[in-house]
């Protein structure tokens, strides 16, 4: 159903509870999602992006109880990613040569999903779009996360529709960020930065700063994922701003994965020695072969210290270890110290592997890694402990 956001919007979207993972099998998504798309009526109408693909048939529908087809006189659509613009090949097969207007790379990403030659308007930034008595004021914000991202500000309400910055996935009834759990909406907020926008935190820096200057008043933030920001909005850009600055919390995550549970036993025992010399750092620990992905991405990120840790197999590394260092090599951690630790039998190249793929991933190596022959004995336990205990304090 409908949702009233403001006197001139509507949101029209589409509530996801079902979803539990998003970009294919890439991101989990716990607690779904929605597809925001934003009617906007003032002497002229306008629709802001739309929902995924799968939903394209009843979203249409449902949008045309609140608006006939006729009345609808423009189409914004911030970014191509499919779950934002799925339903606008349905939605335009009824509003032919109406216009769209999207950033210049959009018209090329939309023609690339849909091989279709709409009525492109391609804005940039500053350029404004009158609905009467209010306007759309556009701000490209390339590769937040797409090269052709942006933002748009509805003026006279005070409103940025900010398409995939400031959001997350989470379903919820009453989709503001008063009406929802702050803890659940807090976690999923900083998970969809760590596993989403970390590599481009230089320019949500940039970004922010740049709508800053344009000294716009801002009532409300209007999302593509999630909840809609009308209680202290600049709430999230602040957090954006603090995640986007090299972020670390007091935090040391260990990761690893086991074949007979001596890398395992290695990784609690380097917990020990880290906790008993720094009590107050938090330390945490993952199986990453049965831990989801993306929830040990979010500690990475929240972390100052890694510690990686494989058995050698086949002269390498077990495969959940390589994935999470490819994740996180792609999303380009900084200010992050690193080390390595695993067990072997007779070749004993996994430590060496590890430590080579943190560095290569951005991670600043702390000492030397630590390797263990078979099951750690009485002996190769407090070698265990006291490595976690020089750690934490080359770490303080």
């Amino acid at each position: 159903m409908p949702i009233k956001v403001s006197d001139s919007v509507t949101w029209v979207g589409k509530i996801d509870w079902e979803l539990r993972s998003f970009h294919g099998e890439e991101y989990s998504t716990h607690r779904g999602t929605s597809y925001n798309s934003y009617l906007v009526r003032d002497r002229k109408t306008a629709i802001i992006d739309t929902v995924w693909t799968p939903f394209a048939g009843e979203y249409v529908k449902r949008l045309f109880d609140v608006v006939p087809p006729e009345q609808i006189d423009f189409v914004v659509a911030l970014h191509a990613e499919p779950d934002h613009s799925g339903a606008l090949p349905e939605l335009m097969r009824h509003l032919p040569g109406k216009p769209v207007y999207c950033s210049a790379n959009a018209v090329k990403s939309l023609r690339g999903h849909y091989h279709q030659d709409w009525n492109f308007q391609p804005m940039g930034t500053g350029d404004r779009l009158s609905l009467g008595d209010r306007e759309l004021i556009f701000v490209e914000a390339p590769m937040l996360h797409w090269p052709d991202s942006m933002f748009c500000y509805l003026s006279g309400e005070e409103i940025l529709f900010s398409n995939d910055a400031f959001g997350q996935h989470l379903a919820a009834e009453h989709p503001f960020n008063d009406r929802v759990d702050p803890c659940e909406l807090q976690a999923e907020c900083i998970k969809y930065y760590a596993n989403i926008l970390t590599p481009f935190s230089p320019l949500v820096k940039k970004k922010i700063e740049e709508f800053v200057s344009l000294k716009l008043p801002l009532k409300m933030i209007c999302t593509s994922h999630g909840v809609i920001w009308r209680d202290n909005p600049l709430q999230i850009v602040e957090q954006y701003l603090a995640w986007a600055e090299n972020y670390q919390e007091d935090q040391i995550t260990l990761f690893y994965d086991t074949m007979w549970n001596a890398t395992r036993i290695m990784a609690e025992a380097i917990a020990d020695g880290l906790r008993e010399a720094a009590p107050a750092t938090t330390v945490k620990l993952f199986n990453c072969a049965r831990s989801d992905k993306n929830d040990l991405i979010t500690e990475i990120f929240r972390s100052k210290a890694v510690l990686a840790g494989s058995p050698t197999i086949n002269q390498g590394i077990l495969s959940a270890v390589a994935g999470i260092l490819e994740e996180m090599r792609g999303l380009r951690f900084r200010n992050k110290r690193a080390a390595a630790f695993g067990s072997f039998g007779w070749s004993g190249e996994a430590v060496k592997m590890l430590q080579d793929r943190l560095a290569e991933g951005g991670f600043e190596l702390v000492g030397e890694g630590l390797r263990l022959s078979w099951q750690p004995d009485r002996d190769g336990l407090e070698s265990c402990r006291e490595y976690g205990r020089q750690l934490a304090g080359r770490l303080a």
